[in-house]
Formats: structure tokens, sequence, C-alpha cells
């Protein structure tokens, strides 16, 4: 798919790799991006980068009913971009329940309600993609990480089985997994980083050449270059970080 007179809408828009990827997307000629966020008033910054093609949406993906309401909105669209995500630290065995629920309901019950209620919409508009924001650490888990993993994990298992039932409706489906990128959600996180601007340029070079599974930086490409050697390796190592 090509970015030059796509109608994008990538959620959390406003700020890391969801701001970059709104950036980038107005670089390669998309004609609209749909800027989506729960705080719609949290987007002026992103608004500024082009005020007549992006147009800035209140989204809590989490709610499926906010979801149906901005797929009638936003009815041109054309690749839709699951960036919105949570992360909450700590292992699955201890981590407070609310905690379970809220990186389920976003990571993977949101970025499932975002694809049903747009599938639809980009297959009446002559078809498209759908790109899911996932992590390379749901590969092989790491402890510290133990819910945000399997939220993103399950989010991968179902963007295998979203792209088999797409695949005939004129729909490409992409999974992206970043490994360490430099924004607010790992600020604390002492290790190098890719920028964000780098990932978006990454995701948006790998949907143009039909790349299905993109690993946007050296960390999650090393990763999976290992993971393919030897997966149960890589295994050990997470489980050592």
């Amino acid at each position: 798919m090509k970015m030059e007179g796509s109608v994008a809408l990538v959620t959390g828009a406003n700020r890391g790799i969801g701001r970059a990827l709104v950036e980038r997307l107005l670089e390669q000629g998309s004609t609209r991006v749909y800027a989506a966020v729960r705080n719609k008033g949290e987007l002026s910054r992103v608004v500024a980068l082009d005020p007549e093609r992006v147009v800035p949406l209140t989204l809590d993906v989490t709610d499926q009913s906010a979801v149906q309401a901005v797929a009638r909105q936003a009815g041109d669209v054309t690749l839709l971009v699951n960036n919105a995500g949570s992360l909450a630290l700590g292992s699955i065995l201890s981590a407070p329940p609310e905690l379970i629920v809220r990186d389920m309901d976003t990571n993977y019950y949101g970025t499932l309600h975002m694809v049903r209620a747009f599938a639809p919409v980009i297959e009446a508009n002559g078809g498209g993609a759908v790109v899911n924001l996932l992590t390379v650490v749901a590969l092989a888990s790491m402890p510290g990480l133990g819910v945000y993993n399997a939220s993103k994990a399950a989010a991968w298992s179902m963007t295998q089985s979203i792209r088999a039932d797409l695949a005939g409706r004129g729909i490409e489906v992409f999974g992206v997994f970043p490994g360490a990128v430099d924004t607010d959600m790992i600020r604390d996180f002492d290790m190098p980083k890719t920028s964000p601007e780098e990932v978006a340029r990454a995701v948006l070079d790998g949907i143009e050449v039909g790349e299905e599974d993109i690993f946007p930086d050296p960390m999650s490409r090393s990763v999976y270059a290992g993971w393919r050697a030897d997966h149960k390796a890589v295994e050990r190592q997470m489980a050592n970080s």
C-alpha cells in the first residue's frame, strides 16, 4: 500500500510513535490523517503540523460505542494504525488485577474493537491496510513487563487471525514489533533507545513494500534474528533481563 493519497487514522496520536507517524504520513502524501486520543485537547501541536489535513478526534479505544461513532465519522479511512497502548510494570503473578485488565482492555480488546469497526469502512473504500503496533517482547516475555507482554502477545495472535480473515477483502494487515523506543512510556528505562521518528519511517516503508511483520529498530531486528535461530535461547535471555 502506498501512503500517497491514503486517508489514515492513528490512535494514540498525541506523542511518541503516534505523533511521529502522523508527521511522516503527512510528509508521504496522505490526503487526510485522523489523529485520535482520549483527550482531544492534547492534539494542538499535532494539528499544527497541517491544520488542513489533520483532523483531531476524541476516542477511548476501550469504549465500543465511541469506536463505532468514530468509524461513522471517519468513513473515508483506508489505513488504520492501532498505536494506542498502555504498559503495566511488574510480574504477571503480582501486578494488581486492575492493571492486568487495563492492559488487556487497551492493547488487545481496544485494538480488536478498532479492527472490527474499521474493516468494513476500509473495504468499502476499495481496500487498504490495518497496522497493529505490538512489541518485540511479545515474542519472548520479559518478566518485569509480564502483563504488558501478555496483552501484546494476545494482540499478535489476533493480528495473525485478522490477516487471514481480511485477506480476501483487499485489506493488508501488518504487525509492528518495536524494541526500546525513546517515548514517555519507557522514559525511566536506562537502555539504548531508537527515536520515534526512525520507527515511524521504518513502519511506513515496511507497509509500502508489503512487509507483514515489521521490526523497525536495531534492537527488534537483533531479537528477531536470535528468536528465529533459537527461540528458547531468547526466552532465557529475556527471563534474565
